[in-house]
């Protein structure tokens, strides 16, 4: 009997192991002069939208974790919902920026996309991550404000993607070309109205229908608010990637309108 309960306990504990919450990844933060880690207070409070009415992601916990992560070195608190309820007014109110990570299908009913377009308008942002362009096909506001839509893609391989405007946020950071693997969407057409800041380069990879300038990440101001879409963020391993943390972090400090915050390296 005391051998079947030592080996129960040994199942559930690695049952438990296996099971363990996403702890995100370990980055670097600001030190002072005394080479000591500073955590930064919050300055700012982000939602993390994960609803998803059609294809559910594997990697949305990875990118939740991420996120939190940022935050915690960067000074931004992060709340991750699924629940559409919260699209009210007030429920929108304490946020600067949402985040729709990796969302599809039809995610708000019309008294929650009418919240969530006064909170816009009211001066925050919106930052959208992979899938958020395969959401809300039937909301032309929402199509609208991101300017363009998922398409299609081919099998997730390694390509180069090339930063256009390395002068923003999103991209200052980061290489003027990085080889990367990830799931490499086509859109419906260029996104209207936006200032792209990062293209995929298509004789890099098989599969691309756009030609010569393939959008991968682009920024707009939209009816009183900022608008921020990487396409970046299918797989797991992305939210392991520092050159693509510092773009996620970037698109968020952008979209926030916290522009000017101080940040190190991650």
């Amino acid at each position: 009997m005391r051998h079947h309960l030592v080996v129960l306990a040994a199942l559930v504990a690695a049952c438990s192991s296996s099971t363990t919450p996403h702890a995100g990844p370990r980055l670097r933060s600001c030190t002072d002069a005394k080479g000591a880690a500073v955590t930064p207070s919050p300055s700012f409070a982000v939602l993390v939208f994960t609803r998803t009415a059609a294809y559910v992601h594997a990697s949305i916990p990875d990118g939740v974790a991420a996120l939190h992560a940022l935050g915690g070195v960067t000074g931004f608190s992060v709340e991750e919902t699924s629940d559409r309820g919260r699209f009210t007014d007030a429920g929108l109110a304490p946020y600067r920026a949402i985040v729709f990570l990796s969302t599809t299908g039809d995610v708000l009913d019309d008294a929650q996309q009418g919240a969530f377009q006064r909170w816009l308008a009211a001066g925050h942002g919106w930052v959208g991550i992979h899938s958020a362009s395969d959401t809300e096909y039937d909301w032309p506001w929402y199509q609208s404000m991101l300017g363009a839509h998922f398409a299609g893609h081919p099998a997730i391989q390694k390509a180069t993607v090339r930063v256009v405007d390395a002068t923003q946020l999103s991209t200052r950071p980061l290489p003027s070309t990085i080889a990367r693997t990830d799931e490499w969407y086509n859109f419906n057409q260029q996104p209207a109205g936006a200032h792209l800041l990062v293209t995929v380069d298509e004789s890099s990879y098989q599969g691309g229908t756009m030609g010569a300038t393939h959008p991968m990440s682009w920024m707009k101001e939209f009816e009183g608010g900022r608008v921020w879409y990487t396409a970046m963020g299918h797989t797991s391993e992305s939210y392991a990637e520092i050159p693509f943390l510092e773009h996620l972090r970037g698109g968020v400090l952008w979209a926030a309108g916290m522009d000017t915050l101080t940040t190190c390296p991650l």
